[in-house]
């Protein structure tokens, strides 16, 4: 496998499942290209962050617990799924490898969906709502910033941890670190009822 870290500012083929691959293998490889949202040759890892997000917000509608029961799901087979897909991809940690966008996109909302559902709020967690779309913004927008510049201790994560769990735990410290400052701005600024 290769040690060599595609540049994600240049554009990227996403290198195919090799043909002999398992079907199990198939299926762990679409999950790892975020069911073809880490495709574009260009961007993948903010394409598969849009992807993650678009599947976040019927799991946050599903109700909170449902929304951390996933998040949690996601955190725990993260390492095995990114690990598989970089190894059928013969590259380690490949741009279009982006469960590890999904995730850390999902923890990124995690503070605000919680603090909505203990002040009771989450049942109005919709597009009608300026809340809503403040949320949607910050925690997008801070995640893929706290993802590309990777400032301490993403740094030294992206730098000093490899396999499966590398490629998810900078992601995983990029959603913390966004959920904390999306939760500080929005509830600052917004009353509780």
């Amino acid at each position: 496998m290769s040690q060599t870290k595609p540049d994600i500012y240049q554009s990227n083929h996403c290198p195919p499942c090799p043909p002999t691959a398992s079907t199990v293998d198939k299926c762990i490889y679409w999950l790892g290209i975020g069911l073809g949202s880490g495709l574009p040759r260009r961007a993948a890892g903010t394409w598969g962050t849009v992807g993650g997000l678009v599947v976040a917000l019927p799991m946050i509608w599903a109700g909170f617990w449902v929304f951390v029961v996933v998040t949690l799901i996601g955190l725990i087979i993260g390492s095995f799924i990114c690990g598989q897909t970089s190894r059928l991809m013969g590259i380690d940690d490949d741009p279009h490898i982006v469960w590890d966008e999904w995730v850390g996109m999902w923890v990124s909302l995690l503070p605000t969906v919680f603090v909505l559902h203990q002040f009771g709020q989450l049942s109005d967690f919709y597009p009608n709502s300026i809340t809503f779309w403040i949320v949607i913004v910050l925690s997008f927008g801070l995640f893929r910033l706290f993802d590309v510049l990777k400032p301490a201790p993403i740094s030294w994560a992206d730098k000093h941890v490899s396999g499966g769990f590398g490629i998810m735990l900078d992601d995983v410290l990029a959603g913390i670190i966004a959920g904390m400052i999306t939760v500080i701005i929005v509830f600052s600024f917004a009353p509780m009822t």
